[in-house]
């Protein structure tokens, strides 16, 4: 029940706002124990950047962190905004899937933007 709505709000959400060259798509997914953010360019049908909390970059950077929690989501949008950074890319639409902007989904975008990539 809670997934078809959420299915339905994130159809919604993306029928309004869709990733361009110049302002691409960042598009969040969490699940109870990680944390997913991809920036997406739907004309060409492309993901520019990938990073999650199972990704070999946040590992490396935080080995034997928690995963689940808000912090990490924090340092994934740090990622985020750095990978975006290096490929020349400063501007975004923020996507939450579905998701109220709260707790994770929040930290995710609070850290991106603290790294420098503005929605």
């Amino acid at each position: 029940m809670d997934i078809e709505r959420r299915a339905r709000r994130h159809k919604r959400i993306t029928d309004k706002s869709t990733g361009k060259a110049d302002k691409p798509r960042l598009v969040v997914f969490r699940s109870n124990n990680h944390m997913y953010a991809q920036v997406v360019d739907d004309t060409a049908n492309r993901v520019l950047v990938a990073v999650s909390t199972t990704s070999k970059d946040f590992k490396a950077q935080e080995p034997g962190v928690k995963t689940g929690n808000v912090d990490a989501a924090a340092k994934v949008g740090k990622l985020v905004a750095a990978k975006l950074l290096a490929k020349g890319i400063k501007e975004v639409c923020f996507d939450r899937a579905g998701y109220k902007y709260h707790g994770r989904v929040k930290a995710l975008a609070d850290g991106c933007r603290q790294g420098g990539i503005k929605f």
